[in-house]
This record gives structure tokens, C-alpha cells and sequence, in this order.
């Protein structure tokens, strides 16, 4: 864009152009910006209750554990946790928020028979399924937790480049597109100004010429009468 464009009319409809392409622009990210942020909230208020969810969680997870070490020993439960193989399956999908890609992520911890969870139910107790599940459940929660603060993390970004932008455009780039209109215009209205007085010039001396010689051919028509 020229800091000094040519003051013509078509450059004075091509600066009114992005002006109009530049409040359009404007209006959307404001739009975008305002549903990314309402979206942060919701996700925030979602964070915090899963936080105090999992820190319950975490407690009784954690007091099952002790009672199930207390009744057995912490060798054996190491021995215990040690034999479980399966990992949780997890699941990611994307969740599209005004062009911002979110990652959804699940895990899928299944409620499996005593013996299918990967230690002998030979030596192990109720205290040990107990611990198990509570752990299990917390596992969930992390996972939950972990979509939410990294979609904190992800709206945060994007909120602050949008904010960016529409200052951008609102303090910046919009008030220099038509300071250059306004100074295009002005500069036209002198040139029109100047043409206008120059052709009443050219006008007033065409039309002094014009009498001037009207005049010479009266004075010319007036000699030839005395003389005769």
C-alpha cells in the first residue's frame, strides 16, 4: 500500500474498497473473538469442576491404595500394579471452535471381570479391585482434565492473536485507509478547484480578446466612414 498514492479518482475508489474490505474483516474477527472467548469461559467453569472432581477422586484413589498396602504390603501391591499389561485405549478427534482446531480426547477404561485385569485374583484381595477401579476412574479424570487445559491453553492463543487483529485493523491500518481517502479526496477538490479557476481565466482572457477585437473592427469600420 503506497504511503503517497496518486490523487485520482480510481485510486480514491480503490482506498474506499479496502476500507469497506477492512471493517468487513474487522466485524468477523470481532465476531470470532467474542465466541472464542465465551467458549474459554464455558471451558474454564468445565476445568475447574473436573479439578475438584479429580482431586476427590485422587483422595479416595489414594486411601484405597493405603489400605490395600497396609493389608498386603507395599512389595506385593508394587508386585501387583507391576503384572496389569493393558493400557487404557484413547481416542483423539478434533473439534473445529471459528477455525481454531481443538484436539477431543478420550479414554475408553472398561470395567473388566476379576480375571481379566491382569493380575491373579490368587494372593490379592477386594482391597486391591478396590484400589484398582478408584485409580481407574481417576485415570479417566486426568485424561478429561488434560483435554480441557489444553484447550484453555489453545483458546487463550488464539483469543489474544484475534484481539491483536482487530486492534490492528480498528486503531491502525482502518484509520490510515482513510486518512489516505480523506487526503486523496482533498486533493482532488483542490485539483477540481484549480481547474475551475484556471478555466475562468482562459475564459475571461478568450473573451477580453473577443471584445478587444469586436472593438478594433468598429474603430476600423468608423475611420473608413470619416474618410469617405
Amino acid at each position: 500500500m503506497a504511503e503517497n498514492p496518486n490523487p485520482t479518482r480510481m485510486e480514491l475508489i480503490k482506498s474506499r474498497e479496502r476500507i469497506k474490505l477492512a471493517r468487513k474483516g474487522h466485524k468477523l474477527l470481532k465476531q470470532k473473538r467474542d465466541v472464542l472467548i465465551m467458549e474459554f469461559f464455558k471451558i474454564l467453569s468445565h476445568a475447574q469442576d473436573l479439578r475438584d472432581e479429580l482431586n476427590t477422586q485422587m483422595a479416595t484413589a489414594y486411601r484405597s491404595m493405603a489400605v490395600a498396602q497396609a493389608y498386603h504390603g507395599v512389595a506385593e501391591v508394587e508386585a501387583i500394579a507391576m503384572s496389569i499389561e493393558s493400557d487404557p485405549a484413547v481416542s483423539i478427534n478434533v473439534k473445529n471452535v471459528m477455525g481454531l482446531k481443538i484436539p477431543s480426547i478420550k479414554a475408553e477404561v472398561s470395567e473388566k471381570p476379576l480375571m481379566e485385569r491382569g493380575y491373579s485374583i490368587i494372593g490379592s484381595s477386594a482391597k486391591i479391585d478396590e484400589a484398582t477401579a478408584s485409580f481407574s476412574s481417576a485415570l479417566v479424570m486426568i485424561v478429561r482434565l488434560a483435554e480441557t487445559e489444553n484447550a484453555i491453553r489453545k483458546l487463550i492463543r488464539e483469543i489474544e492473536k484475534t484481539k491483536r487483529r482487530v486492534n490492528a485493523l480498528e486503531y491502525v491500518l482502518i484509520p490510515k485507509l482513510e486518512g489516505q481517502a480523506a487526503s486523496i479526496s482533498f486533493r482532488l477538490q483542490e485539483m477540481e478547484r484549480d481547474s475551475f479557476v484556471m478555466l475562468k481565466t482562459i475564459k475571461r482572457k478568450l473573451d477580453r480578446a473577443a471584445e478587444e477585437k469586436e472593438n478594433e473592427g468598429k474603430r476600423g469600420k468608423n475611420g473608413k466612414k470619416s474618410a469617405s
